[in-house]
């Protein structure tokens, strides 16, 4: 399954990682971050999940790509974050593959997480953080979780 960018248009995952590449060697004075995060919505019969990619190159802006899935069940609002979390974190496990097979290991993907201390998902903030934790990745939660609630959320 491909990506989708603004800037770029329609990209293969390979080429993704391409255009980070690039994207850090052509200001390679700055600092960045790689921030993954996933949003879901329901709909009759079916959810989708966006997952984002951005790289922000801090003080000077970034770019993101996303791709999205349409599945075909219901699911409660504690499955879909669960789901949301675990699409986030299989992308940040092969972007973290990818970039030491690409010369850019020094760069660890951050997670965002679309639940927060306030609302209904506050009573999954553990077990959800904890998911992130236990597979090596720093994590954000609202409001500070931008990836997947302002990136992600405008696509799904």
């Amino acid at each position: 399954m491909g990506f989708n960018s603004l800037t770029f248009g329609f990209l293969e995952y390979h080429q993704v990682i391409e255009k980070i590449a690039a994207y850090i060697k052509e200001d390679a004075d700055s600092v960045y971050k790689i921030i993954v995060g996933s949003d879901s919505e329901a709909k009759i019969g079916d959810v989708d999940f966006v997952t984002a990619i951005i790289v922000h190159r801090l003080g000077k802006g970034g770019i993101y790509f996303w791709q999205k899935q349409k599945i075909r069940n219901q699911y409660n609002m504690q499955q879909r974050i669960g789901h949301e979390t675990q699409l986030s974190l299989e992308l940040a496990w092969k972007i973290r593959d990818s970039f030491h097979h690409n010369g850019l290991s020094g760069y660890e993907p951050e997670v965002h997480i679309d639940i927060g201390l306030i609302g209904v998902s506050r009573d999954m903030v553990k077990w959800v953080t904890g998911m992130v934790l236990g597979s090596g990745f720093a994590y954000k939660i609202k409001p500070e979780s931008f990836a997947a609630s302002t990136v992600a959320d405008r696509y799904t």
